[in-house]
C-alpha cells in the first residue's frame, strides 16, 4: 500500500511534503520489489541542487543498477545515513527508515506533476498486466 500522503513520479520515486518547506524522498515500494535486494546507493551530498525529473544518484540490486530521478526540485539538506551504511532498508521499509534524501523544495507547484496514491496505484497495476 503506497501511503496517501506521498506524491508519486512515473519513474518510481515518492516525496513527502514535512513541516518547513523540507520533503523526503524515496523509491516506491513496487520498485524496491522491482529490484530485488538493495546492495549499494550513489546519492548526492547535502548541499547539491535536485531539478525535477532529472537523474540524481544510482541504486544497485543483485539484479541490476538503476537510476534514481528526483520527484521534485530543491537543495539536498539530508542524506540518509542508515541506508549508506544499511542498502536493505530500502527493501525493508521504503517508507519509513528507507528513505533516500531530505531536500528543500522550491516549488511546491511541482507536485502537480506527480501522481497521487490511488493515480501511482492504477499505473503499478497496469505494468502488472504486461
Amino acid at each position: 500500500m503506497n501511503p496517501p500522503d506521498c506524491r508519486y513520479s512515473r519513474e518510481h520515486e515518492w516525496v513527502r511534503l514535512e513541516p518547513g518547506g523540507t520533503a523526503q524522498v524515496g523509491i516506491t515500494d513496487f520498485a524496491q520489489q522491482e529490484l530485488g535486494d538493495v546492495v549499494f546507493l550513489t546519492l548526492p551530498q547535502a548541499g547539491e541542487t535536485l531539478a525535477q525529473f532529472h537523474k540524481f544518484g544510482e541504486i544497485e540490486s543483485v539484479k541490476a543498477v538503476s537510476d534514481l530521478y528526483a520527484p521534485i526540485s530543491g537543495e539536498v539538506v539530508e542524506v540518509n545515513s542508515g541506508v549508506a551504511e544499511h542498502p536493505e532498508l530500502v527493501n525493508q521499509e521504503p517508507y519509513v527508515r528507507g528513505w533516500l534524501l531530505r531536500i528543500r523544495v522550491t516549488d511546491k507547484n511541482e507536485l502537480d506533476n506527480l501522481l497521487s496514491a490511488n493515480d501511482y496505484e492504477a499505473l503499478v497495476a497496469l505494468k502488472g498486466q504486461h
